[in-house]
């Protein structure tokens, strides 16, 4: 009965199956289908000799002999699925084919019972010539290559026809793992097996001894990268990241680009709609130059939402690149103080023109010429006071504050505030890290932000961002499942609260507020240019609601200033401002209004605290600065430089802003990254920290 029931694949129904289908959030919305391209289909008398010898050498022997099942293996897996002991293979060609045909990487007894009757019926009405052919056409042999024909064309340049034994020894290691074997990526293993392929054919009578004792191992063309179907617009980068989150999981490249699995994302297709629609309608007109960066989390889950790295999808991943933060910083550097019992209504100096003990000689100064010698934490974090976060950031500790952003973001235990090559890493006096980091010395990736803004947003519970949901075979069995985890608890909750409360105040003050009115924490930064305290090279904007955290971030592949059409400077608040606020408005649209704090509730410190470090400058001694550099690094990388902060208060990007978020700049070396706005008078430079 089930022997009548079984239907045999063809070859075309094999390889339909065999692609891999990704999906938007709703599982329906087809994004991408990796892993059809490259394929070619040929007659098996269009195959050398030489080729078909080799792969039955290292995959099946017996093939023309055998009744197309491998009794062992079968009774292997049934002794193993009784015992539940570890699953093993022991295929033959024809199971193989059939393997593929099911397209499960299930190995258990009920999945081999099938396997067994189609291998039997494959037998019965296909001879092994056919059987070989189909096989041969289906098979996947890496770097995109699907068939013999393919393989053969990208691993040697010639067709199938045309191979060696040498040739086809090399192909025919590569089925059992297309990615341990390719000899570009471990060219010890794969010459290691290769000789133990010919030496097979040899014991066969496929290969004269002599032919084998001069054999070497024949020069393989180099590895260029393949797309593998990859979309060309801004979701091809969402497909990256999902592939590289399977691969980390031990997915290996068979089975992502081969195995016709259905990968569902946590994508959803309106809020990427929104994120590509905002950055292109805020950008017509701007120079081209210009690189943008928009990356949404939802904070219940740490599903990416929206990702938006470039606008090519196999090119440059600018939510990867690593960039100075500014002022986006510090919401980190007020989480740490509040840790610490120091209230939003904490008072500290962010007086103008200040000079620290960690910064000997190189004045920090604020956007715009701001002062406010006694500032609630609150107002110094929405006017974005580059003196008072520097010099909170040393009296809180600076590792601190590196910790508290590695718990916030999910940064790497290994991310110590050290800055990108090429970057001159600015120290306290003493070599450890200084205050700087309170002002955005030290680089992150748009991503990261997104991530660290959900963590607040989850009242300090930390969830790692991910763009894969689920994973299933063709047939629709659940291969991998993640609804988000419980997260983990990295910070209080009230600090997180408070730190959202001080937030608030924000969006207005950069003229950035949601439709509605709607309650809305984010905070501006930007990276000045060096000593040239009118220019930036770095512009962000970050922040959230109770449903949404993202961030956008805005530069070039340079290292030199960005402007907008008109020459102004860009600053958080502008064009990042203006992508932010559409994005918020469009993915919000319809969606139940959500309260943030209304009150703080650490009451703790008050008053003006421990004394902040600082001397007055000296009054005829300028600060040193250093000159751009005239060479850029990699496209992902920002200059060095920053100056104070402020961001601009205009809702038209295009206008020159007023002071209310200082970019950051070190004084006497590259700026710091920082506010959000020019300065309108001071030359000097001055840490990160707009």
């Amino acid at each position: 009965m089930v022997y009548a029931s079984t239907d045999v694949p063809s070859p075309d129904s094999v390889q339909n199956a065999q692609t891999t289908v990704v999906y938007y959030a709703d599982g329906k919305t087809e994004m991408a289908r990796l892993g059809s391209e490259n394929r070619t289909n040929v007659r098996l008398d269009q195959v050398s000799e030489a080729a078909q010898h080799a792969v039955l050498a290292a995959e099946n022997r017996s093939f023309y002999t055998d009744p197309g099942i491998s009794v062992s293996g079968i009774a292997r897996a049934a002794w193993n699925n009784v015992t539940s002991g570890s699953t093993q293979g022991g295929s033959t060609i024809t199971q193989q084919y059939v393997k593929n045909a099911f397209l499960t990487s299930d190995q258990t007894f009920s999945r081999k019972f099938q396997e067994l009757f189609l291998a039997i019926k494959l037998d019965n009405n296909f001879s092994k010539k056919q059987i070989l052919e189909n096989y041969l056409n289906t098979i996947y042999f890496g770097r995109g290559a699907y068939g013999i024909e393919a393989a053969a064309n990208t691993y040697f340049g010639v067709p199938a026809a045309k191979l060696t034994a040498q040739q086809g020894a090399v192909l025919a290691v590569l089925i059992r793992s297309p990615s341990r074997y390719d000899p570009a990526a471990n060219p010890n293993d794969a010459a290691d097996r290769w000789g133990k392929v010919l030496d097979a054919m040899v014991q066969e009578g496929w290969l004269a001894k002599a032919d084998r004792d001069a054999s070497t191992y024949p020069p393989v063309k180099e590895k260029k990268g393949t797309t593998l179907h990859m979309p060309g617009g801004p979701e091809g980068l969402v497909v990256k990241h999902a592939v590289d989150e399977l691969v980390a999981k031990g997915y290996d490249e068979q089975q992502i680009y081969a195995g016709g699995l259905r990968i569902t994302t946590t994508v959803d297709k309106h809020a990427e709609d929104v994120a590509v629609a905002s950055v292109k309608e805020v950008m017509d007109g701007q120079p081209k130059t210009l690189r943008q960066a928009l990356v949404a989390v939802d904070p219940k889950t740490g599903g990416v939402r929206a990702y938006y790295g470039g606008q090519n999808g196999v090119g440059n991943d600018y939510g990867e690149s690593q960039r100075q933060p500014g002022s986006s910083m510090k919401p980190y550097v007020l989480a740490t103080a509040l840790e610490q019992g120091i209230s939003v209504t904490a008072r500290r100096d962010g007086s103008d023109d200040q000079v620290f003990r960690d910064r000997p000689g190189k004045p920090v100064t604020n956007s715009g010429n701001a002062s406010c010698p006694a500032c609630t934490l609150q107002e110094a974090l929405v006017r974005s006071l580059n003196t008072t976060f520097y010099s909170l950031a040393y009296e809180v500790g600076p590792d601190n504050v590196a910790d508290m952003a590695r718990r916030a973001t999910g940064l790497s235990e290994t991310w110590t505030g050290g800055r990108l090559k090429g970057r001159e890493t600015l120290t306290s006096s003493d070599g450890g890290r200084g205050g700087s980091i309170g002002i955005g010395e030290y680089e992150m990736r748009p991503i990261d932000q997104a991530n660290g803004m959900a963590t607040l947003a989850a009242g300090g519970v930390h969830r790692d961002a991910h763009f894969v949901a689920k994973v299933t075979d063709s047939a629709g069995a659940v291969l991998l499942e993640n609804r988000g985890d419980a997260g983990k608890q990295v910070l209080a909750p009230d600090v997180a609260s408070d730190v959202a409360y001080a937030m608030e105040g924000v969006a207005a003050h950069a003229k950035r507020e949601l439709d509605g009115g709607r309650e809305v924490a984010c905070k501006t930064g930007t990276q000045g240019y060096g000593a040239d305290a009118s220019q930036n090279t770095d512009a962000w904007m970050v922040g959230f609601t109770p449903s949404i955290a993202a961030a956008v971030w805005m530069g070039s592949d340079a290292l030199g200033p960005i402007q907008t059409a008109g020459g102004s400077a860009i600053f958080g608040s502008g064009l990042p401002g203006a992508i932010w606020q559409s994005f918020m408005n469009g993915v919000l649209d319809g969606t139940p209004e959500e309260d943030l704090p209304d009150a703080p509730l650490i009451e703790g410190d008050t008053g003006e605290g421990v004394p902040a470090p600082v001397t007055t400058p000296p009054p005829t001694t300028a600060p040193v600065t250093t000159p751009a550099p005239t060479k850029a690094p990699v496209p992902t990388t920002a200059p060095l430089t920053t100056t104070p902060s402020t961001e601009p208060t205009t809702s038209d990007p295009n206008a020159t802003p007023s002071p209310t978020d200082t970019p950051t700049s070190a004084g006497g070396t590259p700026s710091l990254p920082g506010g959000g706005g020019p300065s309108t008078t001071k030359t000097k430079t001055s840490p990160p920290g707009r």
